[in-house]
């Protein structure tokens, strides 16, 4: 792990008392920081563990405001920022890494998709879900037109066994083709907020039921793997990677990370030129994570995540120094630190909740025996954070497993051995969407 911070760089914020704060709080306690945390739950998993708390929702400006009165800098632990909202608390002299304006184009996957367009970085091509309720609101006004028209022989009374014409549906842009995948622009995470379109009657369908300017829909991307990296940079400009890693899906939640990829420097390099000029071109200082496909069409940006993410929890065994560690340099005004990988590789594997239990049986007590089943694994590190009960998919900790073998094709093996040694221990819940808003 880095160097400690000085006791003049030791006190920051954090908007949120979630895992991710949970787990920034254990890496601040480590470093001798003071962490003071905004949540408006005092069980939340990061209000033990904070200096001080200001009991506030996370989108409540007046609570950032008493916040950023307690400490040097004020961080985020998601994206979910009011940012109009914090506006005159930045112009007022509050730091907030990263800076409001370099999260603005985050916030929104439409904005994310329109920043990679700017910047010509690979990602799915895209179209907004306006665009269609656009057409079709088009297309229907036109057939009114000609119904109303006596000259034009649509209007004209059907014969004998004549068939009206079929009123307009909604279809695909020019280009596009079933299936699609629709996503809420804001606020969708681990499945929530997403839909696959295969065919008309689906499209027809969402069109129905959600506000057509707060979705956007992207092809269907054939991949081969799904990786991720985090990446930061800090406030004069240096920008440095964790290791790429494979990320892998279980309905559409996060099941298990493996770090790090095969050797491949070409793709290694695409990488860290992408977050590169990502992180440049926003002048952003702290922790991003930027997620990818990789496969037949080469690179592809998914999503971005300004904030320490799910895919990166592995570091905090596995590296250098974690995520965390450095979300607390950069916020702290430090310089960024090359993480090094310090084992031969790690795989971490998300523990979601798949029984349903009530807050009233307990939070410290729940699944205790599987947990100290997967603490007695050779090399594991169980974390558990702390959270109020238990719903199906929800996710509840995380078990990280140090790899021994040195070659990338034995480490693999290795790495889907203990995976099922973990499964026999902690089974994968039925698949469904979380019910729980725990994005990670």
């Amino acid at each position: 792990m880095g160097a400690s911070l000085e006791p003049s760089q030791a006190a920051i914020g954090i908007v949120g008392g979630g895992q991710l704060a949970w787990m920034l709080a254990q890496a601040a306690r480590r470093q001798g920081v003071e962490l003071h945390v905004q949540t408006p739950n005092p069980s939340d998993p990061a209000a033990g563990l904070a200096t001080s708390l200001v009991q506030a929702p996370v989108r409540d400006a007046e609570g950032t405001r008493l916040l950023a009165g307690r400490c040097r800098a004020v961080s985020f632990e998601n994206e979910w920022v009011d940012l109009e909202g914090l506006a005159p608390l930045a112009a007022a002299g509050v730091c907030f890494v990263p800076a409001l304006e370099a999260l603005r184009p985050l916030v929104c996957k439409r904005s994310q998709r329109e920043l990679l367009q700017r910047l010509h970085l690979p990602s799915p091509r895209w179209f907004a879900l306006e665009q269609v309720q656009q057409e079709l609101e088009e297309a229907q006004r036109r057939a009114a037109a000609e119904a109303d028209d006596p000259a034009e022989p649509a209007a004209r009374a059907p014969g004998a066994g004549a068939t009206p014409p079929a009123p307009p549906r909604p279809r695909l842009p020019e280009g596009f083709h079933f299936p699609v995948m629709a996503k809420a622009a804001s606020g969708g995470y681990d499945g929530r907020g997403t839909a696959v379109l295969q065919h008309d009657d689906d499209l027809e369908a969402l069109l129905r039921r959600v506000d057509p300017s707060a979705w956007i829909v992207e092809e269907f991307v054939a991949f081969e793997q799904e990786l991720a990296a985090v990446a930061a940079r800090d406030a004069v400009g240096e920008v440095v990677l964790f290791p790429l890693v494979q990320t892998h899906q279980h309905a559409q939640v996060c099941d298990w990370v493996l770090a790090p990829v095969e050797p491949n420097h070409a793709l290694q390099q695409a990488v860290r030129n992408i977050a590169a000029s990502l992180l440049t071109s926003l002048g952003y200082v702290g922790v991003m994570a930027i997620e990818f496909f990789y496969g037949p069409a080469g690179l592809m940006v998914n999503e971005i995540a300004p904030r320490t993410h799910n895919s990166g929890h592995y570091t905090i065994e596995a590296c250098s120094l974690s995520q965390f560690d450095q979300q607390l340099r950069l916020v702290a005004g430090v310089r960024a630190e090359e993480p090094q990988l310090q084992a031969a590789g790690a795989l971490m594997v998300n523990l979601l909740g798949f029984e349903q239990r009530d807050v009233e049986e307990g939070g410290e007590e729940i699944y205790a025996g599987h947990r100290q089943a997967l603490s007695d694994l050779p090399h594991a590190h169980l974390h558990w954070y702390g959270k109020q009960g238990s719903s199906i998919g929800r996710k509840l900790g995380h078990v990280t497993l140090l790899l021994q073998a040195p070659d990338p094709q034995v480490r693999r093996a290795e790495a889907m051995q203990r995976l099922e040694d973990v499964r026999r221990i902690w089974p994968l819940p039925p698949a469904c969407v979380p019910e729980s808003a725990d994005g990670a």
